[in-house]
């Protein structure tokens, strides 16, 4: 499907075939995609330095030579001035560990099918490597996600985490600071394929007076330009998370809006989600389907919380006291939402997911990286219900209010929220009230943000 269009990167005619030519059609090539070259790619005049990068990384591999980080041949130094040169906001060595990082999983990425098949795979990552096999066909096949070879293949990272976010905001507001890129345009995180570079940038943000949140990602998507392999990080997750992961990042491959993070991760997070639902569904697994109801129920009360204490900060940084009354409120409210969580935790029977969330701080940025998930996912689940559940017509509608301007879509999705609501109690209503927890699920965090 078309991920990354010249409506979506808003580049220049020229600009923009240059990008697709050489991005799409060299790279791919080069790093192993079956993906037909595209029309004219032999007339651009930097084809020779997209060999030069697959002859390095080809003989490398050939001969078993470690790559030395950070090395710059000659076949890397044109990327790094063209995005220097179309990117201006950011640095060309932000962009050199971007291109190194991304490059070395494409060398080392394996086709989920050789390795099946190899005799000296373990037994239990061939066994994990089947579920992902059958679980990236039921994405296709069922979820309407598109049919390339993004997540088969695999590649072991050997270390904990793909990369590494940095998010930040402002001491006295929720509004996250944002990061404008190449391809995905401005995004409310920067990522890293190190944790100390990561690391790094968080400390000199933090110098600055920002709240900063350094976190792991486990898998992050190229928007199609690339066939995304699935990091070793992953793969021996739990069932019903790893068909999730997979699902999330191949829907980032369906609609995708410049400048609009909030909008593209809840469509991803609801897609993850009623995927999730259909797979154990289809698996037939009585207890994964009752553990992965449980887990959202505790996630819908995480997120409850988080989304009342951002109001209470709301209020406080939107009122006229003084920035000294403003950070006590705010200590204050932190230590109530700590307090609230080791109530609620409680009733959970045992379950301690999100302690390491609490355990790491709190601060306005790791409030800000929850509400860029899952501020907006009411209104999708909504939208995706009044399709019922036809994916492809939930898609086609999704994609039509991506060509909105973002106020537009905001809008829509809160009338969709308020509706689905409305809606849901209205059941609630004709069922009666006294079979079990009569909150409908689905509006509660519409509710709580006004949204």
């Amino acid at each position: 499907m078309p991920v990354v269009s010249r409506r979506l990167l808003r580049l220049s005619d020229p600009v923009y075939d240059v990008l697709h030519v050489e991005i799409s059609g060299r790279l791919r090539l080069a790093y192993g995609s079956r993906r037909r070259q595209p029309a004219g790619a032999s007339s651009i005049p930097w084809r020779d330095h997209c060999e030069m990068i697959w002859e390095t990384f080809r003989m490398r591999k050939t001969t078993g030579q470690a790559r030395e980080p950070r090395r710059r041949t000659p076949g890397r130094m044109p990327w790094l001035v063209i995005a220097g040169l179309l990117a201006g906001c950011e640095t060309m060595g932000y962009y050199a560990q971007s291109i190194d990082g991304h490059l070395r999983l494409m060398h080392d990425q394996e086709p989920v099918s050789e390795l099946v098949d190899a005799e000296d795979t373990p037994p239990e990552l061939r066994e994990r490597l089947l579920l992902v096999g059958k679980i990236r066909d039921f994405a296709t096949r069922e979820l309407g996600l598109p049919d390339n070879n993004s997540y088969r293949s695999y590649v072991d990272i050997g270390r904990s985490h793909v990369v590494w976010a940095v998010v930040a905001a402002p001491e006295l507001s929720l509004e996250a600071k944002t990061w404008c890129f190449l391809f995905a345009g401005c995004v409310s995180y920067r990522g890293y394929f190190s944790q100390t570079s990561a690391e790094a940038y968080g400390d000199k943000l933090a110098q600055q007076g920002y709240d900063v949140y350094v976190g792991g990602v486990p898998a992050y998507s190229t928007l199609g330009w690339f066939d995304d392999p699935l990091p070793s990080s992953v793969v021996y997750w739990p069932e019903p998370r790893l068909a999730g992961l997979i699902f999330h990042e191949l829907a980032h491959q369906v609609v995708y809006v410049k400048d609009d993070s909030g909008f593209n991760e809840a469509f991803a997070v609801t897609v993850e989600r009623e995927g999730v639902r259909r797979w154990l569904t289809a698996q037939g697994g009585a207890g994964m389907k009752a553990a992965r109801e449980r887990s959202e129920r505790f996630q819908d009360d995480f997120l409850d919380l988080v989304f009342a204490t951002r109001g209470q900060l709301r209020d406080v940084y939107d009122s006229p006291r003084s920035d000294p009354e403003k950070r006590r409120e705010k200590a204050r409210i932190f230590a109530e939402m700590r307090s609230r969580y080791a109530q609620m935790k409680a009733g959970w029977e045992g379950d301690n997911r999100y302690d390491r969330w609490f355990a790491a701080g709190l601060n306005n940025a790791r409030v800000a990286s929850v509400a860029t998930y899952h501020d907006l996912v009411p209104g999708f689940e909504a939208l995706l219900a009044r399709h019922q559940g036809r994916m492809a017509s939930f898609y086609a509608e999704v994609a039509e209010w991506a060509e909105l301007p973002r106020e537009d879509r905001r809008r829509r999705l809160a009338s969709a929220a308020h509706l689905g609501r409305a809606k849901a109690e209205e059941v609630v209503s004709l069922e009666g009230a006294g079979a079990g927890d009569p909150r409908p699920r689905l509006p509660l965090k519409a509710a709580v943000t006004g949204r």
